[in-house]
This record gives C-alpha cells, structure tokens and sequence, in this order.
C-alpha cells in the first residue's frame, strides 16, 4: 500500500471531490448543483431531533466500516447492493474483508447482538449518518450520502409498525410537506418466510414459462431472486409483470390480520395509503409490513422513505431471535424535494451584524457582543482587515446581505454616550434607536422577537 500511494506523482493541480461524493456548504457559498446548504441540513437535523424525542426514540452512532460478511448475510449476497454497488476492500494490515456501509439497519442490528442491548427490553433508536453506494451518479442519488435511519427493535406487534408510518406523518408535517400533494403512502405485506417461499417458487414458474420474454437482468435474477423482476423499470415487461402471481395470494391468516390491524390504525388516525401488491424493497431481510412514501416531484428518484418489519435478521445475524421494524430516508433527496418544491424552511442569517466604526474600543465593543450572544442573540462582527473595518458604507452593505434583521452600529458618538444604535433593515417603517450598553440584558430581546 505504501509503495502504490509513493507511485502517486506529486501535482500542484487542485483537487476535486470523488465523483458522487459531495460537499455540504455553508449558506450563501455559490456553487453549480443544487444540494442543500448546511442551514438547511441543520434545521432538518433539530427537526428530526424534535420529532425522534416526542416519541421516545434514543439516538445512536455505529461505524461506517464494517465487516463484509455483515451485509452479505444481511442484506442477501443476491440484492444488487452486494452484487454491484458496495465499497469493499481486503484490509492490508490483517486481511479482514471489510466494507463502506451501504445502509445502517445492519450495523445497528450488529450493535445490539455484540452489546446485548435488548437484554432490559424494547428500544427504539434513530441515527444519522453517511452510507456508500458505487453506482452512476444522478439527481438525487450519490455515491455517498446520508441517511436517517429509525428502528423500533424487540417490538413485534402491529401497533408498533403503525406508529412508525404516523411518525412519519409528524415528521412530514414538521418539514412542510403535504401529504397527497406531495408525498403519499403505499403500502404491503411479504407474510413469513414460509409464505414468501411459496410465492417465490409460484414466481419461478410463472417466469420460467416465459422466460423468452425476460431481459438479461431479469433471466439473472429468475433463481437467484425472483422478487426483483417485480421491480424492474423495463416498460417491456410491465404487462407481463402485472400478470404474475401476487403474494397476497399465499398470505395466510396471521399475516393479513397483521397488515389489517395496521391498516386500521392508519384508517382511524385518517391517514390515507395506498396497498401496492408490487412493493417488495430492495433488501432480503424483510417480512411482514413493507411500506415507501413515494413523490412525483423528483422524476425517477421517486422514493423518499421505505422500510418495513425485519424480525428474522438478529437470528440471521447470530443473534438471539427478536423482532424489529424501522426505516431509511435519503437526507440529500427529501431536502431537494423541499427545495424543488419551494418550501418555507427557517432563515440561516443571524439576528443582528455588528457594524464597528473607525477607532471604536474593540474590547467594549466584544463584550456587549458576548452579552448579547449569552442572551441568546446571534451576532455576526464585521472581521477587521489590515487596515480596521472599513467604512460605515461598506459595513452597512455587508450587514444587508447578510440577512440580519438588525445592524448594531458602534459608532464613535454612540460609543462615546455608552450607547449603541440599532438600525432595522428588514422594515421601512421601523426607526433607528439607541440602547445603553450598560443595559444589555434589558433590551437584548428587542433583537428576537422586533
């Protein structure tokens, strides 16, 4: 390894971000795509956060390497996650196999085996945190990117699975977004494994019979896993996909009085969903509820949200049998939802900029700047050049763009009085004032709620 990165030939060519992988920046910086700046990214956080504990969610944190093995026995060596699209690598110091995370329920899972967390009962978690995925980059779909991932584990009942889609709705609602307008519900059951089993073996027929009509990926797919081509976008085979053997057809009892008890839940809590027979998801270790909130506002990057009920994975993982149900939701793709469809979102710009004039005593200046901050006031300063502030022009120009509401103008006659003068400059029928700088804490609310 260390003579590959020698062989690297020195440059003194800037150097760019890997393709797919991307930058978050602060407000304001220009840039060429239309990713969300970090003010963005940050409200989505506290939203989150908000939502997370009004319902008794706990965050957590686990690697972003892990152990191959993690994801091929939990995910299903025959998804196209561990067929194409994860970062692996043999580790050069102890031949470990080792891979970028392309999601987080299987880590999370891990976590909970190796630390017995489940040991005093249920626990539900939420987390946030970049995954890795090497496929072709698009609108809203990168190869590394971000997501929260949500898990009620040790929970087995329907109520649970219902909870989990009403969050949800919470959740929507804090950000915004309409349901309806502009994300909606579907919704399905993929029973037990028995169940699949024999849905699977129905669906390896029914292909087999027409297997002249099948792609190439789909003939791939036809024994190793079937349930994909239901998922194929190939307009060729839509008719012959919608033909095919459905699952609710091998459903037994105690599978649909599940998916009915959840359907019931959402019914008296008025949300509407649609039952989508074709929603399988991507990853093996499902069961049970399945669900996705789809859009019509991001093209082709339809799915914002999907999860479902995953009670066999700690038993697949090595761990002691537990049920569990949670989600995944791509960061970058719901605030370009929000973005595209030109959602309020709270304002990045600070309560009041600090306009300092020439000779002004910067340490009286800094310490009714603190007071304010410790009052709970952002304050953004002027930084001073080689040769001090600037103008007051100038200042007042940087104070507009900023997108303060106030500017605090430090000027030598107010300085002299022990005052400061507090200009609006979001109203034009609100006058300039002046407070004494001995009476900070009096008056700092003025900068919060005028």
């Amino acid at each position: 390894m260390a003579e590959k990165l020698l062989a690297i030939k020195p440059s003194t060519s800037p150097l760019a971000a890997v393709k797919g992988m991307n930058d978050i920046l602060p407000a304001g910086v220009p840039r060429k795509d239309k990713l969300p700046d970090s003010a963005l990214w940050r409200w989505f956080e506290r939203t989150v956060d908000a939502v997370m504990t009004a319902h008794g969610y706990q965050s957590l944190l686990t690697p972003v390497v892990e152990p191959t093995a993690l994801f091929v026995r939990g995910i299903g060596e025959a998804t196209d996650i561990v067929e194409k699209e994860m970062y692996s690598w043999t580790d050069a110091m102890n031949g470990d196999a080792l891979t970028l995370r392309p999601e987080i329920t299987a880590g999370i899972v891990r976590a909970m085996i190796e630390h017995n967390a489940l040991y005093n009962g249920p626990l539900r978690v939420w987390s946030i945190g970049p995954v890795f995925r090497h496929e072709r980059p698009q609108k809203g779909r990168y190869r590394q990117f971000h997501q929260l991932d949500v898990e009620a584990l040790g929970c087995a009942g329907p109520d649970v699975d219902a909870e989990l889609i009403l969050m949800l709705r919470r959740l929507w609602q804090a950000l915004g977004l309409q349901i309806g307008q502009h994300v909606r519900l579907e919704l399905n059951s993929l029973g037990q494994p028995a169940e699949r089993a024999a849905h699977r073996a129905a669906l390896v027929a029914y292909f087999e019979r027409h297997a002249e009509q099948l792609d190439d990926d789909s003939k791939r797919r036809l024994h190793s896993n079937p349930l994909r081509i239901l998922d194929s976008k190939n307009p060729a085979l839509q008719g012959l996909i919608e033909a095919a053997p459905k699952l609710a057809e091998h459903l037994g009892a105690e599978s649909r009085a599940h998916l009915d008890a959840v359907c019931a839940v959402l019914d008296a809590a008025g949300l509407d969903y649609r039952i989508n027979p074709r929603l399988v998801r991507g990853l093996d270790y499902y069961n049970l509820t399945v669900f996705e909130w789809v859009t019509d506002h991001l093209g082709s990057q339809g799915t914002v949200c999907g999860g479902g009920r995953y009670d066999g994975l700690f038993e697949q993982l090595g761990g002691k049998p537990a049920p569990a149900i949670g989600f995944g939701l791509g960061i970058e793709r719901l605030l370009l939802l929000i973005q595209e469809l030109g959602l309020p979102v709270p304002s990045a710009a600070p309560d009041a900029y600090a306009v300092i004039g020439e000779g002004a005593p910067l340490p009286r200046v800094l310490a009714t700047l603190d007071a304010l901050r410790a009052a709970g006031v952002s304050v953004l300063m002027q930084a001073a050049g080689k040769d001090g502030w600037g103008g007051m022009k100038s200042q007042f120009k940087r104070a507009d763009a900023s997108g303060a509401r106030h500017a605090l103008v430090f000027g030598a006659d107010e300085l002299a009085r022990g005052e400061v003068a507090i200009k609006p400059l979001r109203r034009a029928d609100a006058a300039q004032t002046t407070r004494a700088l001995a009476d900070v804490a009096q008056w700092a609310g003025e900068l919060l709620h005028a």
